[in-house]
């Protein structure tokens, strides 16, 4: 690599980390950057609302809708901010022998990295996040200030989607890295991200049995449906519908390399 390419590198760290190594970005990465450089437009607009509210609240007439806008403005572009720093690599990094690894040992840690760690904290916390917003919306959940804005369950409902906009973009930062080890089919996919995938497979087990014995059995009260022995097993469930994709994804790919 010359010097010319490198310095072209780090002016786009710098001014658009999203173009950099675009040729490599999957329709999962270019969805994330694209709705990072919309949502970064709300930094000014948090810039202006806290100097107005630092004006006016000196003038004695303090505006406590301005103040839940802030938080607003600042939740909502911090969240999408963190799935883009996985995308364009941007983040913090605290590992400070990375740099001078092999591009292979670099791909290997990333893949753990993502994986087994990142992935499976997101997929929990969208899980959680999920109820979480349920259950504002069920209270139609306002600001605690009279003059404040009050449809608080739209930023909550919020959390989970962007929490699913940083797990979009784990799994093509993750189908990257693999793509440098070998090919990402499906099957290398579930092993490179085993526990976040054998949890998914578990919760949509666990809904599905849900919804299964909430209509076959509507008398019984909501709370109690999760409580019924079906479910003590969700998590082999799960272990076992993920093993049987696994299976069948590394099945028809062994036959489509024989007949290539």
């Amino acid at each position: 690599m010359t010097g010319a390419n490198i310095d072209v590198e780090q002016v786009l760290k710098i001014t658009d980390p999203g173009e950099l190594n675009r040729s490599e970005h999957l329709w999962g990465d270019r969805l994330v950057i694209n709705l990072g450089n919309v949502i970064a437009w709300l930094f000014p607009i948090l810039i202006v609302a806290i100097v107005t509210q630092v004006i006016i609240r000196k003038m004695g007439m303090n505006q406590a809708w301005l103040d839940d806008l802030q938080w607003w403005l600042y939740g909502i572009a911090m969240l999408s901010a963190f799935g883009y720093a996985i995308t364009t690599d941007s983040h913090v990094r605290v590992d400070i022998f990375h740099a001078n690894y092999s591009k292979r040992k670099q791909a290997r840690i990333e893949v753990f990295g993502l994986g087994w760690l990142l992935l499976p904290f997101l997929l929990i916390m969208t899980d959680v996040l999920m109820h979480y917003a349920f259950s504002s919306i069920a209270a139609r959940e306002g600001s605690d200030s009279p003059n404040g804005l009050h449809g608080l369950f739209l930023l909550k409902s919020a959390l989970p989607l962007l929490f699913a906009v940083a797990i979009i973009s784990t799994i093509a930062t993750l189908s990257r890295n693999l793509a440098k080890l070998n090919d990402p089919v499906l099957w290398r996919m579930i092993l490179g991200g085993l526990p976040g995938f054998w949890f998914l497979a578990e919760r949509a087990t666990h809904y599905a049995l849900w919804w299964i014995v909430h209509l076959s059995n509507p008398e019984l009260p909501i709370r109690k449906v999760a409580r019924e022995p079906i479910f003590d097993d969700t998590v082999w469930y799960g272990l076992g519908l993920i093993t049987i994709i696994a299976a069948i994804s590394f099945v028809l790919n062994r036959r489509a390399d024989s007949e290539a």
